[in-house]
C-alpha cells in the first residue's frame, strides 16, 4: 500500500517535467508548500488531462491541479470514507464500483519524491523493557527512484458535490484522488541498503504503481476508455529502478515535516524491527 509519501517539487518544476500546459483554476495565488510527510486527506499536486473550465474549446489540456488525497465516489452521500480510499488495487480497479468510472475516464499522475513504508516483519515478537512487555517500533524506509528522478504514481481522480452547500460555494465541489498499487518487486533493488531489506517485497507486499515516462501520455489520455487498452498500462515497471533506505522514526508522526525526514540512516534505528 501507499499511506505516506514525500512531494517537495514546486509547480514550475512539475510543469516542466510533465509538459503541463495549464495550471488548474483552483491554484489562485497560493501554492502547496513542499511536503515531506504527505498523509491522507491532505491536498496534493496531480497531473491530469481534461478541458479547461468554462473554455469554449473542449479539447483536453494537460493541467496541474490540486486534489485531496482520499477518493470520494461521486455517488457517496458523505465524504467520511475518504481517508480509507487512498489506494486502489490495480488488479481489480476496473471492477470496483468506487474506481471503475474514474479508471475509465479520470486518470492522473501523482508526482512524488518517493514513498514511506514501515517494515512489518517480526510478527508478534516482543521486547522486555523495564519489566514490561513492549512491541518494538517499526522501522520506516523511504523508497525512491534510484536515479533521483520523479516518482510518477498512477492515480485516479473524482469529483463529489456537497449537497449541503449552495451552488457557487467555494467548497461545494470536492476533487479527490487515490493511488493505484501493485505487487511489490521481488527482484533486487537498484541500490540496496547495506543492512536491511534487499527487495521491495521484503518491506511490504504492495507498492505504488510507478509509471515510466513512456506510459505517461497513454495513461493521461481521457479518450482511452477501453479496459483492454488500459490493462497493459497496469503492468509493474521494470525491476531495479528503485532504491530503499532507512529513515528516522520521526516520520511516523504526521505532525513532523521537513527535509530531515529523508536523511538516509546507515541502518535501522535501535529498538526497531528488521
Amino acid at each position: 500500500m501507499c499511506g505516506r509519501y514525500a512531494a517537495s517539487r514546486g509547480p514550475e518544476d512539475l510543469a516542466g517535467l510533465f509538459d503541463v500546459r495549464s495550471f488548474g483554476s483552483d491554484f489562485g495565488e497560493e501554492t502547496l508548500a513542499p511536503d515531506w510527510n504527505v498523509a491522507p486527506t491532505k491536498e496534493v499536486y496531480a497531473i491530469l488531462e481534461r478541458p479547461l473550465k468554462d473554455a469554449e474549446d473542449r479539447r483536453p489540456v494537460r493541467q496541474l491541479r490540486r486534489l485531496r488525497w482520499g477518493l470520494v465516489p461521486s455517488w457517496a452521500k458523505t465524504p467520511e470514507g475518504a481517508a480509507r480510499m487512498i489506494n486502489a488495487r490495480s488488479e481489480t480497479v476496473h471492477e470496483k464500483p468506487s474506481f471503475r468510472g474514474p479508471f475509465a475516464a479520470r486518470r492522473c499522475i501523482l508526482p512524488a519524491d518517493g514513498y514511506y513504508e514501515w517494515v512489518t516483519g517480526g510478527g508478534e515478537r516482543e521486547l522486555e523493557e523495564q519489566g514490561r512487555r513492549k512491541r518494538p517500533r517499526k522501522q520506516p524506509y523511504f523508497v525512491t527512484p534510484a536515479d533521483g528522478s520523479v516518482l510518477a504514481m498512477a492515480g485516479l481522480y473524482e469529483f463529489w458535490r456537497d449537497r449541503t452547500l449552495p451552488d457557487g460555494h467555494p467548497r461545494a465541489w470536492w476533487a479527490t484522488c487515490t493511488v493505484l498499487t501493485t505487487e511489490a518487486e521481488q527482484g533486487p533493488l537498484g541500490v540496496a541498503p547495506a543492512e536491511g531489506p534487499h527487495t521491495l517485497a521484503d518491506i511490504h507486499p504492495r507498492m505504488p504503481l510507478m509509471l515510466t515516462p513512456d506510459r505517461w501520455d497513454a495513461w493521461l489520455d481521457p479518450a482511452r476508455t477501453d479496459v483492454e487498452r488500459l490493462r497493459p498500462l497496469l503492468e509493474p515497471p521494470p525491476e531495479g529502478l528503485m532504491r530503499a533506505y532507512a529513515v528516522t522514526t520521526a516520520v511516523s508522526n504526521v505532525r513532523n515535516n521537513g527535509p530531515e525526514l529523508l536523511t538516509e540512516l546507515e541502518g535501522p534505528e535501535e529498538g526497531t524491527l528488521f
